[in-house]
């Protein structure tokens, strides 16, 4: 029996599939892991209590101007973590589904960065790499991306 994984990322989700097919079977796939990440939804602000630079402080010429430069770093370190953690999620099931392959699909804009923090052994196991978001995508059609 063959026995491939499937992982689908974004920021926000995290998929795990696993794909058996016996001899002279078609191919089935079993969900196998799947969480929704809290801090990869929604906008920033809705997160935070503080708001600072959301309104105007006056209009003198001593004022500050709006925004303090603060929201650009907390998305970084938030992605950062993010980026960290589906990594981390990657290694670990891989490890424990002691597959030989394991393909992956991750939003364009993470993916060469999640690939960057797996680890060697689990990296060199990696068979095939889209990079696109696919966790929108129904368990039956996965397959056909992969194929």
């Amino acid at each position: 029996m063959d026995k491939t994984i499937i992982v689908v990322a974004d920021l926000g989700h995290f998929k795990a599939y696993r794909i058996t097919q016996e001899h002279m079977e078609s191919p089935r796939v079993t969900m196998i892991e799947s969480y929704d990440s809290i801090e990869g939804h929604g906008k920033l602000v809705d997160k935070l209590s503080d708001s600072a630079g959301r309104f105007g402080r006056g209009g003198g010429k001593e004022e500050a101007a709006m925004g303090s430069g603060e929201r650009h770093t907390i998305e970084t370190e938030t992605e950062k973590r993010l980026i960290k953690m589906i990594a981390k999620n990657i290694d670990a099931l891989i490890a424990s589904e002691k597959c030989e392959v394991w393909h992956l699909a991750a939003a364009k804009k993470i993916n060469r960065q999640v690939i960057g923090k797996l680890k060697p052994e689990i990296k060199a196991r990696l068979d095939k790499n889209i990079t696109s978001d696919l966790t929108k995508i129904d368990r039956s059609e996965i397959l056909n991306y992969f194929t």
